[in-house]
């Protein structure tokens, strides 16, 4: 098991890695596992970036993100624009039904609602706006809209586990309740609990997912 100090070694040196990522702005702190992230970024996306990096570290427990959004002159714009460059992006992408998805924008945070079929679309929309310019935040309240029966969902999540997660599936259990998933058991990094909860999130008919898996080291 990582030491704090070797934990912050490696995500320091994670972030430096990153190219989307200033890691001179950015400081982290350490305690039992725990990682707090603390700084300034000029973009909504590079704050993203950095979250994202340090999750790729083996032997983060979990995360706080204390990083500030403070845009360059250069990049500020109305909400207005925002909202308008927005929904324009949004317009553009064939796989998202015309007006499924709602944007508000206030102080340069967006706020989606509104439905669509798949997660994959949810998490699409997302990325396509946390990276227009002006953004300093991004609420994702859409919903995943049940399409077919969920009879068979427990097994087909199963199945996608085994094929995805290779060892460790034997280690997640899969409950069902209605249109919702719960996930739990345990896993041995970030990027392995991810990929199960993109497998419960692939199967036709889930809108949440239930989160309660463990990083073991």
């Amino acid at each position: 098991m990582k030491s704090d100090t070797q934990l912050q070694q490696d995500i320091l040196a994670e972030l430096d890695w990153e190219p989307s990522v200033d890691a001179a702005q950015i400081g982290v702190e350490v305690n039992d596992g725990v990682v707090t992230l603390a700084g300034h970024v000029s973009s909504f996306a590079e704050k993203w970036d950095a979250e994202r990096a340090a999750q790729r570290v083996n032997g983060v427990k979990a995360l706080a993100v204390e990083i500030d959004v403070k845009l360059p002159g250069d990049s500020k714009r109305n909400d207005s624009d925002i909202a308008r460059t927005a929904e324009n992006a949004l317009d553009w992408m064939t796989y998202i039904p015309s007006e499924s998805v709602k944007v508000m924008v206030e102080g340069g945070y967006i706020t989606l609602s509104g439905e669509v079929d798949w997660e994959y679309q949810r998490e699409a929309v997302t990325g396509r706006v946390r990276h227009l310019m002006g953004v300093t935040g991004v609420s994702d309240h859409i919903v995943v809209k049940p399409k077919v029966s969920l009879r068979a969902v427990k097994s087909d999540i199963e199945a996608a586990l085994r094929r995805r997660a290779h060892a460790d599936a034997g280690q997640i259990a899969v409950g069902v309740n209605g249109s919702e998933v719960t996930l739990t058991g345990t896993v041995h990094t970030w990027a392995e609990r991810d990929l199960a909860k993109h497998a419960a999130w692939g199967t036709p008919g889930v809108n949440k997912v239930v989160d309660n898996i463990a990083i073991s080291f």
